[in-house]
This record gives structure tokens, C-alpha cells and sequence, in this order.
């Protein structure tokens, strides 16, 4: 088993602080490590450093490698420009010379896990030696997409629908064929699939031998295919070392489809009975706004809001000496935690007085002061400041889609 990191994304709920050229999976959004830093130390035991590697654009390449320090520098796999998981995951299976036997596991860097024993596990199960990618339910080399057991009616993410007539047990986990993908349903549609029994949310996660996805883009996506094979060869006949190396190398994989996986080929495997799903229950959230965020600390019951943020009232809140209202020093810095690598945010403080379940992220350099607030959401940096009704989060994404329509992309 060998796993590959896909450390990218616009992020672009997470505006003004997840920007371009520091994104979503490289920031530290629940605590002092980054959610890329967490999702490499999660993996670790199961593979070490040896069978970890990453796909990312190059820009962000040496945030990737601060971030992973211990895995080898030519598991960094870097792409000219971003082109969505399906080219990444062609460029992983193309470029990462592992026996096509072998099992590949794919994950996000940018998602929060509570339990990671309870997702080591579902994994050790999905890819382990007699896991499910070896085989079962009568497919011999089955793609297998690792869901995330709902717990309510959630219309943001995407579902897998199992069929229910057949399953298979491998430990704890509980595999069955998927029968469809479901877009982000409306709220009727989401209540529906809560009581679907092994339905799942679709959490971008997968498990397959190498040779079965090198078949299925081949099979279902062969432009992708030969496209990232093409610029691959050129990039070799330019032997400038890295897998993407030279003019032509990038100007073939920019000029590849920018398409996700589940379109290229989940869904028309699915269609020839080619996927098998599997849900898994460990404490997760794809962390895709500021309110997820504000919702994730107040689970994880922190002491004192992280990252500059005054998440709770000054009534509940430690004071610094000699003030009265609440006090956060720093921009994400908690007394006797350290900061991640690199972090982006200058200084800041917040000061807070009154204010219940709102979140503050003070990386502008400046006091940032709130009063009286309740379900609210202030996110400033240098050049941007945000404020947000928390229950309006989702729509952070219009303010970057604005900027970038009027070519403001500075702010970008």
C-alpha cells in the first residue's frame, strides 16, 4: 500500500485567508499544524515516509515540502498548473513507479479526521493486503471510494448510493457495490439519503491496485490518459529531472481536460459495476468554510479560541491582567503551542467583549475588536478583510468569483 496526497484547491470559502498561492490544505485552520500536515502524520504508520507521496501545483511545491518534512523530495510530484483529480490522479498512477499490483490509496490533504485510528483502520481494510481493492463482491479489481457515515441532512456535499442487495465485511468495514453518485442534493433529497441504509457522503477518498486505475482511465477517460502519458514522455525526453520538467511537458498537461475523478471515471465505472463503496465513521468534516471551522473548534471544546480567533464571549473567556474584555494574543498562537511552519499571518491580537459563536481570525498585523456579535465571522489579513453572517459562510465563494470577473485578481 502507498498513498497519494492531492494538495490543491482554490479553497475559495475560506477567502480572504486560503488564497492561490497559499491554499486551503497549506494553512493553519484548527490548531497550529496545517490540515496538509495533519493528513501526512495521519498516514505515516501505515505506510512511513517511504510510501507517502504528494501531487501539487509547483507553485506551492516548497510549502509542501517544509510541510512533509521526512518523506523524499521526488515524492513531491508537481504539476505545471492545477487540473483537477482527475489529470492528478493519471499523473500519480502514470509517474509513481510502484508495482501495478500494488495498492494505491488517494486522499485529500484538506479534511479534518477526529478518530485517526478509526481511519487507519477503515484503510488497513479498503487497501490493506486482503483488503477490499484485492478483491471482493465478485469484482475482481474493484475502484474503491472510502465515504463518510452521515450523522444529518448535509445539501453541501455530494452522496454515494449503494445498491443493497448484496455486501461483503472485511472487519469492521461493510462494502457493497455503489449504485449511484449523487450530486449536492436540496434538503428533502438529503433527508432521504440519511435513512438509506450504507449511503455516504462522497469524501474524494479511494483505494485501488495501480494496474485497476491505469484500466479505468484508459477505458473511460483515455484523452486524460494519454494526455498526462504524452506530456510524462516529453518531460523524459527533456531530462531535466523532474516528471514535468520542460516547455513541453507543461504545455501538453496544460492542455489536458481539467476534470474530477468522479466524472472522468467513478460514474462510468459505477456504471459497468466496476466501484465498490464503503463508509466510514471517524470524526470528519471537509473543513469547505469559515463556519465549518467556527463549528469544528467549538466541538473540539478549546480552551481558548486558536489562530487569533474570539469564538466565544468575554464572559467565557480568560482576561488579560488588568482588562476586562477578552483577550486572544497572536495570530494563530495558543500559550505553549507551536506555530506551523511557515505560517503565513502576521502578528495580530482580538479583543472581544460580549460576543457568543463568532469566529475571528486576526492575521492582519492589527487589533481586530468585536462587540455584542453573535453568529459571525471576521476573517482579516492584510489587504482584505471579511465579515460574514456564519449562517451565510457558503457564500464567500461569490465575493472571490466578483473579484475575479472584474480582474481584481490581486485579492486573489
Amino acid at each position: 500500500m502507498y498513498v497519494v496526497i492531492l494538495a490543491g484547491g482554490g479553497g475559495t470559502r475560506l477567502w480572504p485567508l486560503s488564497r492561490q498561492a497559499r491554499p486551503k490544505p497549506f494553512l493553519p485552520l484548527v490548531g497550529p499544524e496545517t490540515l496538509f500536515q495533519r493528513t501526512v502524520a495521519r498516514v505515516r504508520p501505515l505506510v512511513g515516509n517511504d510510501g507517502v507521496y504528494v501531487v501539487t501545483e509547483r507553485r506551492h511545491e516548497q510549502y509542501a515540502l517544509e510541510q512533509a518534512a521526512g518523506i523524499p523530495v521526488d515524492h513531491v510530484l508537481t504539476e505545471p498548473i492545477g487540473r483537477n483529480t482527475a489529470p492528478a490522479i493519471a499523473l500519480a498512477a502514470l509517474a509513481i513507479e510502484r508495482p501495478v499490483g500494488e495498492t494505491m490509496v488517494v486522499l485529500p490533504a484538506d479534511a479534518w479526521v477526529d478518530d485517526d485510528e478509526a481511519f487507519r483502520s477503515a484503510l488497513q481494510a479498503a487497501a490493506g493486503t486482503d483488503g477490499l481493492a484485492s478483491g471482493c463482491l465478485g469484482i475482481e479489481a474493484p475502484l474503491v471510494t472510502l465515504g463518510v457515515r452521515p450523522d444529518r441532512a448535509e445539501t453541501g456535499y455530494g452522496h454515494l448510493v449503494p445498491r443493497l442487495d448484496r455486501e461483503d465485511h472485511h472487519g469492521d468495514v461493510t462494502a457493497r457495490v455503489l449504485d449511484a453518485f449523487v450530486e449536492k442534493p436540496d434538503l428533502a433529497r438529503a433527508e432521504e439519503l440519511v435513512s438509506v441504509s450504507g449511503a455516504a457522503w462522497n469524501a474524494g477518498m479511494f483505494a485501488w491496485r495501480r494496474r485497476a486505475i491505469l484500466s479505468a482511465l484508459e477505458r473511460f477517460a483515455p484523452d486524460i490518459y494519454d494526455g498526462v502519458r504524452l506530456a510524462l514522455m516529453a518531460s523524459g525526453a527533456n531530462e531535466q529531472g523532474g516528471v514535468l520538467d520542460g516547455s513541453e511537458a507543461a504545455r501538453r498537461y496544460v492542455a489536458v481536460r481539467s476534470v474530477s475523478i468522479d466524472y472522468a471515471v467513478m460514474e462510468p465505472a459505477a456504471q459497468a459495476g466496476l466501484v465498490v463503496m464503503t463508509s466510514l465513521d471517524a470524526g470528519w468534516s471537509d473543513v469547505g468554510s469559515w463556519r465549518a471551522v467556527l463549528d469544528l473548534q467549538r466541538a473540539l471544546g478549546a480552551e481558548r479560541p486558536a489562530s487569533g480567533d474570539a469564538r466565544r464571549g468575554a464572559k467565557d473567556m480568560p482576561k488579560a491582567d488588568g482588562d476586562e474584555s477578552n483577550v486572544a494574543r497572536g495570530a494563530g498562537t495558543v500559550p505553549g503551542e507551536r506555530r506551523a511552519a511557515a505560517e503565513p499571518e502576521p502578528p495580530g491580537r482580538a479583543i472581544d467583549v460580549g460576543s457568543r459563536d463568532i469566529l475571528v481570525r486576526a492575521a492582519g498585523g492589527r487589533l481586530v475588536a468585536t462587540v455584542g456579535l453573535s453568529d459571525t465571522i471576521v476573517i482579516d489579513t492584510p489587504d482584505a478583510l471579511l465579515v460574514c453572517a456564519a449562517d451565510r459562510a457558503q457564500d464567500v465563494k461569490q465575493i472571490v468569483e466578483r473579484l475575479r470577473e472584474a480582474g481584481e485578481t490581486e485579492q486573489l
